[in-house]
Order: C-alpha cells, then structure tokens, then sequence
C-alpha cells in the first residue's frame, strides 16, 4: 500500500488534496491501495494553521520526513506555489523519492521547465500533474461526442471560467498571472478534444479593488488555432461575482455545452446537445479530482508510463508561456498607440 507524503499544506494541500485522500481512504474499495497509516506532511511556512491537523503527521523538514517514509512505497503531493517548484524537487529527488504529483500548473514560466526536465530523467523521477479535468467524467463525455462522429466534425471550443477570487489574490502571491490558475486546467482538455495548437491571441487584465492594483491578475482570454482547423476561445475571470465553468462545442452537424462542477461543495456536472437523446444522462456525478487521485495511485502502483502525460502538460506550459508573452506584447502595442507625444514646432 502507498503511503503518502503532502509538501506544501495550505488551500491546495489541505483543502483539496488531503480532504479528497481522507475520504477516499475510508471507501473499502480502496483497501489495498492506500496505506492506512497517517499521512506526513511539511510546509515551508511553519505557522500555516492547517499543520494543527490532528489526522497528519506534520514535520519541520523534508529530512525529517524521510526519516519517516520509504520513498519506494510514498507518493508525494508537491502542492508549492508554481513560482517554487524546481527547488523542492530537487530537494525531494535528493533525499530519494522518485514518485511525485505535481499541483498544476507544471511551472510558472517555462524557462524552468527544461530544468526540470533534465532533473526529471537524470534521477528517474516519476512526475504526474495534477490534471483532474482530464479525468472528469463530463470531459469523458465530450471527447466521446468528438470520436463519436454524431455531431459531424468538431470546429470551434469556447470555455468561460467565471469566479471571484479578489481575497485570495490580494493575500497570496502564489501565481504571477491569470492564466496560471484556472487556465492549466482547461487547455489540457482542449488539447485532449482537439489535438494541437498554437497561440494566435491572448489578452491579460489587472486585478483593481479600490487604490489597489494586483498585475495581470484579473482575467485573462485565449485564443488558439489547432493543427485539426479547430478553433478555440477561453476566458477566465478571477474578479467576477459568479461562478460558472461553461465549456461549449461547435461541431459542423450540431453543438454541445456542458458544465462543470464550480467547487468542492457539489460534484454533478451538465451535458446538453442539439440531438435530443444523444446524452441520456444530462446531470450526472462528477467528482474529478478523487477520481484523479485513484488513477494516479494506480498508475504510480503499476509502473505506468508517464511520459505521455508529462508531454501534454510541457506542451500547457509553453502555450501558456506564448499566451503571456502574447498579450504583453499587445498590451504594449496599445500603451505605445495611445500615447501621443506633443508636437513642439521647430523655431522659425
């Protein structure tokens, strides 16, 4: 059974990881997957009020957790901040474990990521990120649709990611732009529908609550041509007082919109297409990140390849990195348009 150690125990180790492990750990189904023992855990911060728990084992180094676990039968969660992720990594293959779930994104810019490659196969690391909408059962569903052929051919993809998360930004650092948080995500699934792309257009906005202004923390538009002739459009908006992840797909015989859930709080998801019967299912269970988790368990247990998974996120990462680069350009071009110097005429 895997034993599990959780580097980084805030709202994304705590708050989801260890929440969705905790209760997978208590299905019967599981038995034989997840060790019984209590979960180790270590923050660099030894003030985050989430080490308290009393179902943890919580040290005051990575040292000391080795000392603990055998890396041959741990999993790591490294749920840092993207901005942290080469460091802990290499402190972590260092000290012996090989075995590592990597939060989204893979990094924050993809100068690191040929870092972390070369780290990766020279000490055989073995490196899942954390994709769980791969494995949604409503991303399942639409990548059906489009091998299904019903609907004729996929041509355009348009997903919206609505949802306020102004406190959080203005109390953490943790990703330097809009497109490092909701975004990993849904460009993973698009790749999955669609096949690959390239960044034609992308737009970036700052976060403004009163006098203050977080940079390129607002929202944040992508656009992408894909090498099949599809065509795809995501918006993410960190300031808005909804919440919606709404994903809807323009085949050339029909459509298709689901959504997906927008918190821990429910897990159903919904599938609607212009076939009427085509989903027999409209609302339906959807509880993406423990199903992740169990895969990923799994794939770690029976020595899956990995590298297939690795690719599709390297690739996340570099359109991610033109997406930035793209719409700091274009937020340059428009700065330098708008300015207009004064014309001062030359003395006669």
């Amino acid at each position: 059974m895997l034993r599990t150690l959780i580097v980084g125990f805030g709202r994304s180790g705590h708050g989801l990881h260890w929440s969705v492990l905790r209760r997978l750990r208590r299905m019967e189904r599981y038995a034989g997957l997840f060790s019984d023992e209590p979960p180790v855990v270590y923050d660099a911060d030894p003030r985050t009020p989430q080490l308290s728990d009393s179902d943890v084992i919580a040290v005051d180094s990575l040292t000391r957790a080795r000392e603990l676990l055998d890396p041959e039968n741990t999993i790591v969660h490294l749920c840092t901040p993207p901005t942290h992720r080469l460091a802990p990594l290499t402190e972590l293959a260092d000290l012996g474990f090989r075995r590592i779930l990597v939060e989204k994104p893979l990094v924050g810019t993809v100068a690191e990521l040929p870092a972390i490659d070369d780290l990766r196969r020279e000490r055989k690391l073995e490196l899942m990120v954390v994709a769980h909408w791969l494995q949604s059962a409503l991303t399942r569903r639409l990548q059906d649709l489009v091998q299904g052929g019903e609907l004729g051919e996929l041509e355009t993809v348009f997903i919206a990611q609505r949802k306020p998360r102004i406190t959080r930004t203005l109390a953490t650092e943790g990703h330097p732009t809009a497109f490092d948080v909701e975004l990993p995500h849904s460009v993973g699934v698009v790749l999955s529908l669609a096949g690959e792309a390239k960044t034609v257009g992308a737009e970036l906005r700052d976060l403004r609550v009163k006098n203050v202004v977080v940079p390129e923390m607002g929202a944040a538009r992508l656009f992408l041509d894909h090498t099949a002739g599809c065509q795809t459009e995501i918006f993410s908006d960190l300031a808005s007082p909804l919440r919606e992840r709404v994903i809807r797909l323009g085949f050339s015989r029909g459509w298709a919109v689901g959504h997906y859930p927008i918190s821990e709080s429910d897990d159903h998801a919904h599938l609607t297409t212009s076939v009427e019967g085509l989903v027999p299912q409209p609302v339906f269970r959807d509880d993406s990140l423990a199903r992740f988790l169990v895969h990923a368990y799994e794939q770690f247990a029976y020595g899956a390849d990995l590298e297939p998974d690795f690719q599709l996120n390297a690739g996340v990462t570099t359109l991610l990195a033109e997406a930035k680069e793209h719409a700091r350009l274009s937020r340059l071009g428009a700065e330098v348009a708008a300015f207009q110097p004064e014309v001062v005429p030359h003395a006669s």
